[in-house]
């Protein structure tokens, strides 16, 4: 598929984004360890979290960013599944009750409900550490890429880790309870959201062989549209509801959080989605000839209802 191929109306492509949609749920799956073995349980907790639906963002920007640059094979798969992995395991230690004790994900019962608290920390584990065998196994599937996966894997580890999600949600913990500035809330946002979907798209860059002033652009984008994208979390929170959402409501204001609509309002929230948005897009089309449906998508999931 060319990029000009994917231009069209709204309605083409929401047809193209289930098209795609459908095509990386096939991926995870083919990912997913067997159910077998004394520790079955752990499996089916894995593919019972990893399988929840969703909008599948974070492998839907890394191939589409990788297309961007030219990429045209299958090694981006074991990332995008990896990835995904780690986002879901961060979701179902997130909802932990000594988390946010969130019963409801996806529209259905949180991973701690169904197979108990202990076993929703070990699927967590087991999410995260299988994501790393997944994205290693890139060495074995595709041998001629080794230094390209090598540098996925790095910004895979680093931006999932200390310095990227699992360091925003730290913070995020410690300062939950009291008000906090702009400064620490614009740190918090750019590690625990916005870091997941940098590595989402710098890993589609390396792996199709983009520049590194390239890649540093396509870092900046992706935080933009990090921040745009939580800052429209924020919004949904007090407007949508618990059907639309598929998960509780006013979450942010029971555990006491300070968020960009607490600090600024509704309407300049809202104007920061747009400016960020905007300016993500911007750099984006700087970098090559575009692809439409990308520019779309963003657009799409940033001013989201749900």
């Amino acid at each position: 598929m060319t990029f000009k191929e994917t231009a069209g109306t709204a309605a083409d492509y929401k047809e193209l984004q289930k098209k795609k949609t459908e095509e990386i749920e096939a991926i995870l799956n083919s990912y997913l360890p067997k159910e077998e073995g004394y520790q079955k349980i752990i499996m089916e907790a894995m593919a019972y979290s990893l399988m929840a639906g969703g909008k599948r963002l974070r492998p839907m920007l890394m191939r589409e960013t990788y297309r961007l640059f030219g990429g045209t094979g299958k090694v981006v798969e074991p990332f995008m599944a990896a990835l995904e992995m780690i986002h879901t395991y961060s979701l179902v230690h997130d909802d932990l009750p000594a988390m946010d004790d969130d019963e409801l994900r996806r529209g259905r019962k949180t991973t701690h409900v169904v197979y108990g608290e202990d076993m929703a920390i070990l699927a967590g584990d087991a999410l995260l550490n299988y994501a790393f065998e997944t994205a290693a196994s890139a060495f074995e599937e595709y041998p001629n890429e080794s230094l390209k996966i090598g540098k996925a894997i790095g910004i895979l580890g680093k931006k999932s880790g200390i310095y990227g999600m699992l360091g925003g949600q730290v913070v995020d913990v410690k300062e939950t309870g009291h008000a906090i500035g702009k400064e620490v809330l614009d740190f918090i946002y750019a590690l625990k959201t916005g870091a997941l979907l940098e590595s989402a798209m710098m890993i589609g860059a390396v792996l199709a062989g983009a520049k590194e002033e390239e890649l540093r652009i396509i870092e900046r984008a992706a935080g933009k549209v990090g921040l745009a994208f939580q800052v429209q979390d924020d919004i949904l929170d007090i407007t949508s509801t618990a059907e639309v959402l598929g998960k509780p409501i006013r979450s942010d204001e029971k555990n006491k959080k300070t968020t960009y609509v607490t600090l600024l309002g509704i309407r300049e929230a809202e104007k920061v989605v747009e400016r960020e948005s905007a300016e993500a897009i911007e750099l984006i089309r700087s970098l090559s000839e575009g692809n439409p449906y990308l520019e779309w998508l963003i657009g799409e999931l940033i001013h989201r209802k749900k």
